[in-house]
């Protein structure tokens, strides 16, 4: 990989970032909220479609998020050129097998740190500074997925710069995390009825979060602070206990009686 100046890494990343966003956001905002989605969404389930305003500001803020995003990404890969970091391009150096290993490990690592932060984003003291932005869209739209506010952009994004300082990464590895947490925050901002009613309700359901379990969130502020899975909200008492009785039973109204 040829190196480049930090410049060069920053603007190049910044419309690369910008691109994916409006991207798979626009393309997956055309269909699940076109007239193509009735055939399969949950009729019994209200979410009031955002206004146009709701959704330029989602927009503003992303914009933001993508220059903090691509400011990390440049760091990072002028640090891997001077030797810096655990990034590696050949995949003999560890084995095939350590590919999805540090795979599942990132993801897991990323959960953790997405939990415990996002609890400190909704302390009344943090909240204003850190989260208020991105809680504006009180029913979410797959525009809402990269509305960060810069401060929390950037601790978000110091995740992904630490981790490449303290694991080995292939660069294939790193892709794949990345556009997982796209794909997965994309979806999970699609509100609690543009996918079939079964969807959430099986057993993996139980276990990894998805548009229905998350959208109580930006109702509910007091529960599901997952990433993409479950578990520490089960762990910690933050799961929304009618969430795991019947998800049918979804309703704005549950914000009044957090």
């Amino acid at each position: 990989m040829r190196e480049r100046s930090f410049e060069f890494y920053s603007i190049v990343l910044f419309g690369a970032i910008l691109c994916r966003y409006f991207l798979v956001a626009g393309v997956t905002h055309w269909f699940f909220y076109s007239s193509l989605s009735q055939t399969f969404i949950d009729h019994r389930l209200r979410h009031p479609t955002p206004s146009r305003k709701a959704i330029q500001h989602d927009i503003q803020l992303s914009v933001f998020s993508a220059v903090v995003f691509a400011l990390a990404a440049a760091f990072v890969l002028s640090a891997y050129h001077r030797g810096l970091t655990h990034l590696y391009i050949d995949h003999q150096q560890y084995g095939l097998w350590y590919l999805g290993a540090s795979y599942g490990a990132v993801l897991l690592l990323q959960d953790t740190y997405f939990y415990f932060t996002h609890r400190l984003f909704h302390h009344p003291k943090c909240f204003s500074w850190l989260h208020r932005g991105h809680h504006r869209s009180r029913y979410p739209t797959p525009w809402t997925s990269f509305a960060f506010d810069p401060l929390e952009a950037v601790i978000q994004a110091l995740f992904l710069v630490g981790i490449v300082f303290a694991l080995p990464l292939h660069f294939i590895t790193m892709i794949a995390v990345l556009t997982t947490m796209t794909v997965w925050a994309v979806l999970n901002h699609l509100g609690p009825d543009r996918l079939p009613a079964l969807f959430p309700h099986h057993w993996l359901g139980q276990w990894v979060i998805g548009p229905a379990h998350h959208s109580i969130h930006h109702l509910k502020y007091t529960v599901h602070y997952g990433l993409y899975f479950t578990f520490w909200d089960k762990l910690l008492g933050t799961q929304d206990l009618r969430y795991t009785e019947t998800l049918a039973k979804f309703s704005p109204d549950i914000a009044d009686n957090p």
